[in-house]
């Protein structure tokens, strides 16, 4: 291990990951992965989790990049993040970009349908039930302000 070059950067689904990190934190990276699910998809392709993942051979590497886009084939319907999807109406677990896009087609969703939510989102206010009385003042300044 001490004559092999160290990869700084590993690519899995299309992510950069550090190199000088363990296999299961550096899977962390990549989002929608949490420590759980990189546990469950090293120890499926019997990778030891606290080996360096910059010292992995490429064969390693092409492992573990196919047992991220097989998670959701493997696992239970209740470990996936996106459930009974609105549109399709499968169970999916959504992986790096995919996340951002969907969360941000839902808002618009919300918006073009002008749901209370939608509305709020809007208007940059609270969406989830919280008193907005004496908090969520960014932006416009309420009340007394200061002389100089």
């Amino acid at each position: 291990m001490a004559d092999e070059e160290i990869r700084h950067l590993v690519r899995i689904m299309n992510t950069d990951l550090k190199g000088s990190q363990s296999v299961m934190y550096a899977l962390t990276g990549i989002r929608g992965i949490g420590l759980r699910t990189a546990r469950i998809i090293v120890d499926g392709t019997g990778i030891d989790p606290k080996g360096v993942i910059g010292y992995l051979p490429d064969e390693d590497v092409a492992k573990l990049d196919a047992a991220v886009g097989e998670f959701e084939k493997k696992m239970p319907t209740w470990m996936l993040n996106r459930r009974l999807d609105p549109l399709s109406g499968e169970d999916k677990h959504l992986l790096g970009q995919d996340i951002l896009l969907t969360f941000r087609e839902d808002i618009n969703n919300l918006k073009k349908v002008r749901a209370y939510r939608g509305l709020r989102h809007e208007r940059g206010l609270k969406v989830r039930g919280q008193r907005t009385k004496s908090t969520g003042r960014r932006g416009s300044t309420i009340g007394v302000s200061k002389k100089k």
